[in-house]
Parts: structure tokens; C-alpha cells; sequence
């Protein structure tokens, strides 16, 4: 078969990164770079000299390209995707897929209306460490899961036109969904602007889903240490995925405490703690981007629905506009409405 022909929009900060995986891919043909930007466009051409180059993305349209890869400002994203889409071409666009539900439910029409793929970039549902810790909670090890907690924090970016909650915020919550396999029932959040005076840059998000199970979402652009984690703490085992680690990215601890039987008094009261052996798993690591890409071009391909597709992104759009609602209302427990949610999670 041949190559997939591909453009990539955006060459600022993440689009170096998906532009070299789709240059490297044996099924993909990198076709042409847009950016606005002159000295980005100039970047792109001292590493791949022969790509078109374009400020204007429209440009690509007339290139017989199969599919688009978008990484701009999220403001633009539903705007381009939508052009793109119009146009006949497969989009792959980074997260969040829009900046409000409708507009990525307007997404999700005209893919399927047009026959075409609309894949959102939740980069670590194509983790294979985030891969083995669904596997350890499907399969029973951990228990019974009591809760979920993640947290992901910096010093910066700082960003004028968005917020914490909606730059890092995507992250946890797919990964959430994709460890689950469902939707939360209902939301609560609270945030707060420290450095400037009306954007959230410290958020708190709790989330309840179907199963019962609480998760915590820690997300900061204050923050001294540099954290990337995620925590399941179930009845048998817990287990730590830690993305900054090079090698040890999962933990599996074997601890845990027992509940003693009903007594009277306090003094009788004592609890059963277990404090066993540490296990890493051997975990074979690839590139959780360049997964990401290849699974684009082979939704393509085959004609099947991606794992991260328009509904996986309309998901977490909704999540993010519940908890939003949530900061500005006293931290209030929003119920989330799931309508029209033909696919699964």
C-alpha cells in the first residue's frame, strides 16, 4: 500500500514532535509543515529540506494529502479541525480537542458524516506503562480499587490565553478513563490564581464514577518539583506509575491494611497492617507519541474507530467544562450529562 500522505499544522512546541514521528513512520509520507511563524517555518527546513512549507495551512488543501495533524493554540483547534475536515481529510488534533463540548460534538457530525477519522492526541492512553497498570487493575491483583490519585506539577508554563485545568488537566483525566473504561458520574473542583489575578494556574479535581471509585486530580503550574504521577491504591496492592523515571516507571507495593473485627472499646481497636515486597515490572517502553502516530495511520488504514476518537475527546471537554462550573460555584458536585454517547469508553 502506499504511504499515507500527511501535513502537519503547527510547528511551536509539541509539533516538532509529532512532524519527526510522521517523518521517520514507514507508512506515512511527511508532505508539508504550516506554522505562522517564519523563524519556526526556517527551523523546520534546516532538519527536513525537502517538505513544502506554508504560513497559511489552507495551502495543505491543495496538496492531495490523506490527513492533517494540528497542533496549535486549543483556541484554534475546532476552527482548523473543522476546515480540515471539510476538506476531506483525516485529523489527528491535539488535546483538548476544543474549548467546549458543542463544538467537538460539531467534530464528531462531520467526521461521521464525511467518512472520515477524527483522533484526539491523549498521548498517554498510548503509554506502555499506563497500558500495564490497566492490565494490573483488570486483572484483579490490586483488589478492590479504593481510589485513584494523580497529580501533575510544575514551575510554568504560564499561559495567558488558557488555564491550568485546561493545559494539564486532559492528561489525568484520560488516563482516568481509559484505566476505568467509563465516564464519571459527577464532578467537583476547586482552583485558585496566585500569580495572576484571574487565571487558575493551582486546581483540585475530584471525580465519582459508576464503580464507586473516587479519583483526585492534582494540577499545578506552582509547584518547586517537577511530578508526574499516578497513584491506585486498591485493597490487596497498590501501585505507582511515575512518568519521570527513565527505567522504574511502575511500582507495585505490597501493602495494605486490614480492618480488625467490631469491638467495644477504643483500646482493642487495632488494625492489621501488611507491608511486603516492592515489584517492578519488566515493562518493554516505546515512544508513547510515536504509538500514538502509528495508531493514527492504522485507524486510517483498517477504517476503524480510534481509541482516542472525537467521543474519547468530547469526554473529557465535558469533564473539564463540569469542573470548571464547579470552581466558579463553591466547589458545588456537578453531575455530568452523558448524552449521545454512541461509542463506549
Amino acid at each position: 500500500m502506499d504511504r499515507l500522505k500527511v501535513g502537519t499544522i503547527g510547528y511551536g512546541y509539541w509539533g516538532p514532535n509529532l512532524t519527526r514521528n510522521f517523518f521517520d513512520l514507514p507508512s506515512s509520507e511527511l508532505v508539508a509543515i504550516s506554522d505562522v511563524k517564519q523563524e519556526r517555518l526556517q527551523r523546520a527546513h534546516s532538519l527536513y529540506p525537502g517538505i513544502k512549507l506554508t504560513k497559511d495551512y489552507r495551502d495543505l488543501f491543495e496538496m492531495d494529502l490523506d490527513a492533517v495533524v494540528i497542533s496549535t493554540p486549543p483556541a484554534l483547534h475546532y476552527s482548523i479541525a473543522r476546515d480540515c475536515l471539510e476538506h476531506g481529510l483525516h485529523v489527528l488534533v491535539e488535546k483538548p480537542i476544543t474549548l467546549n463540548s458543542q463544538h467537538a460534538q460539531e467534530l464528531i457530525d462531520l467526521a461521521e458524516l464525511k467518512g472520515l477519522i477524527l483522533m484526539v492526541g491523549h498521548t498517554f492512553q498510548y503509554n506502555s506503562a499506563v497500558a500495564a497498570l490497566k492490565q494490573y487493575i483488570e486483572s484483579g491483583e490490586l483488589g478492590e480499587i479504593y481510589y485513584i490519585d494523580t497529580a501533575r506539577l510544575n514551575l510554568g508554563l504560564f499561559q495567558k490565553d488558557s488555564n491550568v485545568l485546561w493545559d494539564l488537566a486532559p492528561h489525568d483525566i484520560s488516563i482516568l478513563l481509559y484505566l476505568l473504561g467509563q465516564a464519571p458520574e459527577s464532578v467537583s473542583a476547586q482552583g485558585m490564581p496566585c500569580v495572576f489575578g484571574e487565571i487558575t494556574d493551582v486546581a483540585y479535581v475530584n471525580l465519582i464514577f459508576p464503580s464507586k471509585i473516587p479519583a483526585h486530580i492534582h494540577v499545578s503550574w506552582l509547584d518547586p518539583c517537577k511530578v508526574r504521577r499516578v497513584t491506585v491504591v486498591g485493597s490487596k496492592k497498590m501501585m505507582v506509575f511515575n512518568d519521570l523515571e527513565n527505567e522504574q516507571k511502575i511500582k507495585i507495593y505490597d501493602k495494605g491494611v486490614e480492618s480488625p473485627e467490631y469491638t467495644n472499646g477504643f483500646g482493642e481497636f487495632q488494625c492489621n497492617y501488611r507491608s511486603g515486597d516492592i515489584v517492578i515490572p519488566n515493562i518493554r517502553f516505546i515512544e508513547p507519541l510515536r504509538q500514538e502516530c502509528q495508531h493514527f495511520l492504522d485507524s486510517i488504514i483498517n477504517q476503524t474507530q480510534p481509541r482516542s476518537n472525537g467521543y474519547d475527546g468530547l469526554r473529557v471537554v465535558k469533564i473539564l467544562e463540569a469542573a470548571e462550573y464547579s470552581m466558579k460555584n463553591g466547589s458545588k458536585q456537578e453531575v455530568i450529562e452523558w448524552e449521545r454517547q454512541s461509542i463506549p469508553v
